[in-house]
């Protein structure tokens, strides 16, 4: 990974930048500080301050983790497309297999109850309906516990697609899209002719690992191996990206956002 905040960082951005770019971004951990617990996440005034600025130049979305549900109701502007549970929910149609995901991961919180109950109180799971997220940021004997959650979802009918995170386990259905095919899908139907993403958790590398040309990814948080292309060091350095994207897009955008793409 290359450094974004030098001069050839920066001359790179300025030559990618375009007005009918989009510029998708993770939530925890990227455009919000991180906190022992999801319910206590939220985003900073400025950076939504930031995000309206950069909305009038190109069109904004953000990709996350959780479900549209939770993320709306943490928000104070409207971006122009939301991609929620890991690349399940937000895209037309998604609808189709919600239903299947949801008794999927029904089936699984029964299957886990009471395994996790011998693990105490510092492991949890957090129901996002479509996906499920086994948390034990708390946990004493963190590493031993990854362990002994992974081989448990191992035994999981049907057996789910994990993705480790930051203390967390992630478990997909059978079938669903991650970030990766989200953006991937999302930059077709968008039209749009090059993106920017910047995200920080292992979740986010299923976006980095497309590795299109007309793809610019920044990992957020300095001392991980990461696929992107450049680094920033931490979520304090969101704000001075925001306004290096503002700087770089001179100019209103082309188009109103395609609202048929955007969730709702």
């Amino acid at each position: 990974m290359k450094t974004l905040f030098t001069d050839a960082g920066r001359q790179a951005l300025r030559e990618f930048a375009h007005k009918d770019m989009l510029c998708l971004f993770d939530f925890d951990g990227t455009l919000a500080p991180l906190e022992l617990h999801p319910d206590r996440v939220s985003m900073p005034l400025a950076v939504q301050d930031k995000l309206r600025q950069l909305q009038q130049r190109s069109a904004v979305g953000i990709v996350t983790g959780r479900s549209l549900a939770d993320l709306r109701r943490r928000l104070v502007f409207e971006p122009d497309y939301l991609i929620g549970n890991h690349g399940i929910e937000g895209l037309p149609g998604w609808e189709r297999g919600a239903r299947s995901f949801e008794r999927i991961c029904e089936g699984w919180q029964q299957q886990l109850q009471g395994f996790l109950s011998t693990l105490g109180s510092d492991v949890w799971i957090e129901d996002k309906r479509y996906s499920l997220s086994l948390h034990f940021l708390r946990a004493a004997h963190r590493a031993g516990i990854a362990q002994a959650l992974t081989l448990q979802c191992g035994q999981l009918d049907p057996q789910p697609r994990v993705i480790a995170g930051k203390a967390v386990l992630n478990l997909l259905p059978p079938g669903a899209r991650d970030k990766g095919g989200a953006v991937d899908e999302l930059m077709k139907l968008a039209r749009a002719s090059r993106a920017l993403y910047a995200g920080d958790d292992v979740t986010d590398e299923q976006v980095f690992l497309l590795d299109r040309e007309d793809l610019f990814t920044i990992h957020v948080g300095v001392g991980d191996d990461s696929a992107a292309r450049y680094v920033i060091p931490d979520h304090a350095s969101v704000l001075p990206l925001l306004g290096l994207l503002i700087n770089c897009l001179s100019g209103s955008r082309d188009r109103a956002p395609n609202r048929r793409i955007s969730a709702r």
